[in-house]
């Protein structure tokens, strides 16, 4: 499985002071809007993968309520860092999403926000955060802003994101049937991107599971 790139890991470590600042407020709109959408009930268990500074943080914690649980993600210790300062009741792991050192069958619900265009091994990544998912349980990729933005952007930021691409429909439907999901819609929007699946059958990479955090 693929690595993080030192080179990557600095990239955001770097960008994390003004992260909070490069997302407008239509922005936040949307993804408030895509998380409403998904309808994730109280006392659920949550995984944000690729957390950031936390942007989805008080959108989670209002959906599970005090009887939920949230673990968020990164490989940026900057990004977490800054993310723990806005006091959320939400745990904190520095991994790779390649490798993440959760339990298997640990989560109801996986969230990608802005956050799989980076990983160097979509198919990889994907299957391992199909395994922290319970039986049925649903993985969300999403962003709040059109495939082609964001792509767009990318490419004209360069240096290590210059070839992090959002998958087309298709491609997305089959990384995540590949990695033992089942995709259940797939909006590719001009103003969000959104693909919702769930887990089927067992996780594909039952080995070399840690303790939860």
């Amino acid at each position: 499985m693929a690595a993080p790139m030192p080179d990557q890991q600095a990239f955001f470590d770097r960008a994390a002071a003004t992260w909070d600042d490069q997302t407008s407020a239509e922005a936040r709109s949307r993804l408030a809007e895509i998380v409403a959408g998904l309808g994730i009930p109280a006392d659920a268990t949550v995984l944000d993968v690729g957390c950031g500074t936390g942007i989805l943080f008080p959108l989670l914690v209002a959906a599970v309520g005090e009887g939920g649980r949230i673990v968020a993600l990164d490989i940026s210790r900057e990004m977490l860092r800054r993310s723990q300062a806005k006091g959320y009741a939400v745990h904190l792991v520095q991994a790779d999403a390649h490798r993440p050192p959760l339990r298997r069958a640990a989560f109801d619900w996986v969230i990608c926000n802005a956050v799989l265009p980076h990983f160097d091994d979509k198919q990889a990544a994907l299957t391992e955060l199909a395994r922290c998912l319970v039986p049925g349980g649903t993985l969300v990729v999403c962003h709040s802003h059109s495939r082609h933005f964001i792509n767009n952007l990318h490419r004209d930021v360069g240096g290590v994101v210059a070839e992090d691409r959002v998958p087309d429909p298709a491609l997305m439907a089959q990384l995540l049937r590949a990695a033992g999901l089942e995709p259940s819609s797939i909006v590719d929007g001009t103003d969000r991107y959104v693909a919702v699946a769930r887990r089927i059958g067992d996780p594909r990479h039952p080995q070399g599971d840690n303790d939860p955090p």
